[in-house]
């Protein structure tokens, strides 16, 4: 195939716009799949992603069509639309020439499409306008095309019309591809090394581990080829390893002998080592190792914290090799030790967001057959202490003596929520309720509203999303940006049971709300917590200051039924003798806390 009729494209949407429904078209159209293996949603393979309706990994698919006497190839790459996943859309994006851009023709632009359309413009791409789900009676195809043209800045005339539930507009789609996107072109080595102008160079945008075969990674061939049996260095990792097998996904694994510039495919050398073949490397030759790497990706910058705990503590080091694993198919998870004196040891692992880190451990729980126990989400805040330190602090109880403490700083996000306009005064009070402050209104049509809003990002973290869809009625959406730091009235909050301070529940909060977070967290623990054969004392406290407290009451055995008559001093001996082995139990017990009081830190009262 002539690098002229290679086309390498993505798309890129909102969650249920209809980017899965799209792609099944394609793979239909190029009869890449026929009647006996077609299914709905082909390439959402996980069970997680059929089950939540939403895109979670990166997939790539060769297609073939014929336009006239010629056949392209078509390289797509399909992307999730959260928000949580944008870095797998950032690096699929580098991988591409071109992006569809879908727009559901009922709900119009929302925050992410607009996130990821800048991200592609960063990424020179050339841009194709989608308006999909134009079968619907409630569309509204004029409008949505107005906010493409005022937004995204595209001309009426590129807008194309689809429905991917009635199979309308597809091969127009097709054919945009083919005729808008242009093919792939070599990057250009710096002036002294022009003589290797068809060195292989080739970028790894994704991997993942298969226990049979190693690390898989997945490339863009961005000059020169590789062939099977060929002798490769990787330059970040300096390893160097034989090249096993080669080949594309159509949508089924197909192998090849070589892969040529401009091509998407992958490729398999045996590695084991997970920590060897990252994300982001530069795949050369043997014998022109010395050659500049590609430009990589940006690190990806956690958001939000959590701790991850086997609940047998036997599980311990299978859940760090899980972790690694995992790490390698989602690159933008990080993970290090800790250890908690309720827990016993496990990781503080970096999310993108409250979804990735549930989707994380529902994939650990079902892929690796872990059981867990995860702490409530938190920041990094920044503490100045008094002796002119900065320390940046991830974990609530590592937070230094309040004595020690000049004054905290919390990272703050930059939030856009698109709404329509009669949901605006609900999440204007939402937004001050989370401390927010307005940056700005702007009304994109005559039912449609933008508001900017600089939040604390732990307040975000905190059931913020749920509440946004709760009272837009799920018409809502919204993406943020990290907003820098700013210096905060920050407190340690600390739960104790019996007197035991329980590490894992520390959180910190602002002190405004201290007494409300208090007296909602005690009440809701002990509707959580396991009752015992002895009182257990739940008590909130900031500092030595005790702000809250709730008695969780004790089993009680009748020990007194066995009494057929006597002297009182029988019964009171019997009860005495009960009292003063609870005290001695009280003593030695431990107090279980289970997975929903950790959750429960995750809700404030409404």
């Amino acid at each position: 195939m002539s690098i002229e009729n290679i086309r390498n494209f993505s798309i890129i949407a909102h969650i249920d716009h209809g980017k899965s429904s799209l792609a099944d078209c394609f793979l239909e159209l190029t009869k890449a799949l026929d009647e006996r293996t077609k299914k709905d949603r082909f390439l959402d393979s996980m069970d997680l992603e059929r089950e939540r309706g939403i895109t979670i990994k990166a997939q790539t698919v060769r297609l073939f069509f014929q336009k006239g006497v010629k056949t392209y190839q078509l390289n797509l790459i399909d992307t999730p639309g959260h928000v949580d996943f944008s870095y797998e859309v950032s690096r699929s994006l580098s991988a591409c020439e071109g992006a569809l851009l879908v727009v559901d023709a009922c709900q119009g632009i929302e925050a992410q499409t607009m996130a990821n359309t800048i991200l592609a413009l960063e990424n020179n791409l050339e841009i194709i306008p989608v308006i999909n789900k134009i079968d619907l009676p409630s569309q509204r195809v004029e409008e949505v095309k107005q906010q493409l043209i005022e937004l995204v800045g595209v001309k009426e005339h590129d807008i194309l019309l689809a429905s991917a539930k009635e199979k309308i507009g597809i091969q127009e789609i097709l054919s945009a591809i083919v005729d808008r996107v242009p093919p792939p072109c070599s990057e250009k080595l710096p002036k002294e090394f022009e003589s290797h102008s068809q060195a292989l160079r080739a970028l790894i945008f994704d991997s993942w581990f298969d226990t049979y075969q190693g690390v898989i990674a997945l490339c863009r061939i961005k000059q020169g080829s590789i062939k099977k049996g060929d002798k490769i260095f990787l330059k970040g990792t300096k390893r160097e390893c034989e090249v096993l097998k080669l080949g594309v996904f159509t949508p089924f694994v197909s192998e090849l002998e070589e892969l040529k510039s401009g091509e998407v495919g992958f490729v398999i050398t045996g590695i084991k080592e997970i920590s060897d073949m990252r994300v982001g490397d530069t795949i050369t030759h043997k014998q022109t190792h010395f050659i500049p790497a590609l430009e990589g990706f940006k690190k990806s910058r956690p958001m939000v914290y959590a701790g991850i705990f086997p609940i047998s503590s036997d599980d311990f080091e299978q859940l760090k090799k899980s972790l690694e694993k995992l790490c390698l198919n989602d690159s933008s998870l990080t993970f290090e030790m800790e250890s908690s004196k309720v827990l016993g040891f496990g990781f503080r692992c970096g999310f993108l967001g409250l979804l990735h880190k549930e989707i994380v451990q529902e994939r650990l729980e079902r892929e690796f057959e872990l059981q867990l126990i995860t702490t409530a989400p938190s920041v990094i805040y920044k503490t100045y202490l008094k002796n002119q330190e900065i320390l940046d602090v991830e974990n609530p109880s590592l937070l230094p003596d309040p004595t020690q403490i000049n004054y905290l700083e919390e990272p703050f996000v930059l939030v856009q929520i698109h709404s329509p306009s009669e949901y605006i005064g609900p999440l204007l009070k939402l937004c001050e309720e989370k401390r927010g402050v307005q940056q700005g209104i702007e009304y994109i049509a005559s039912d449609r509203s933008i508001l900017r809003y600089k939040i604390p990002l732990n307040e975000m973290i905190v059931d913020f999303h749920d509440r946004l869809k709760s009272l837009s009625r799920g018409y809502a959406s919204m993406d943020y940006e990290l907003g820098g730091y700013e210096k905060s009235d920050l407190v340690k909050m600390d739960v104790l049971l019996n007197a035991e301070i329980v590490d894992a529940l520390s959180v910190i909060v602002h002190r405004s709300q201290v007494q409300q977070r208090g007296r909602y967290l005690a009440k809701r623990l002990k509707e959580l917590i396991p009752r015992q054969q002895f009182q257990i004392a739940i008590q909130v406290a900031v500092g030595a200051k005790i702000i809250a407290r709730e008695n969780l009451g004790a089993y009680r055995k009748d020990v007194t039924a066995k009494l057929y008559g006597g002297d009182v001093t029988r019964k009171k001996k019997l009860l005495e003798k009960q009292k003063s082995g609870k005290k001695r139990m009280k003593a030695i017990g431990k107090i279980e806390v289970p997975q929903k009081a950790f959750m429960a830190l995750l809700k404030t009262e409404k």
